[in-house]
């Protein structure tokens, strides 16, 4: 059974750094890409950064470029989200996904994930 659980979320202020952590179990984790997504309250679920299994490539939403940074350690089973310079409008239930296509560039599309975790509230005050 696949586990994909996040940690790591908290309430900060503006201008302060938090680290998310996704552990997965059940899969070869060294054959997926991986990524996070965020989902505010009343709105959609929005792609926030994606790894491809090697640590090769990666990618963005603009609206975090230059400040968060992905990561992952397959030895560890484990990918992370580096979030600096947070801000109120990154306040969301941030959520990491699998996509067991290894061989494609890392994906923004949520329809291409096929297992998520719980998520992790991430709450950033002004």
């Amino acid at each position: 059974q696949v586990h994909l659980v996040e940690s790591g979320g908290g309430l900060v202020q503006a201008g302060d750094s938090l680290r998310l952590s996704c552990v997965a179990s059940g899969i070869i984790f060294g054959a997926y890409g991986m990524g996070w997504f965020r989902q505010a309250p009343g709105k959609e679920r929005e792609f926030v950064a994606a790894i491809k299994w090697s640590g090769s490539s990666t990618s963005y939403a603009n609206s975090v470029k230059g400040r968060f940074t992905i990561s992952r350690d397959n030895a560890k089973n484990t990918v992370y989200l580096q979030m600096d310079n947070l801000k109120p409008e990154d306040t969301a239930v941030y959520y990491c996904a699998a996509d067991m296509d290894a061989y494609s560039p890392p994906s923004r599309n949520s329809r291409n994930y096929d297992y998520w975790g719980q998520g992790t509230q991430v709450t950033v005050s002004s």
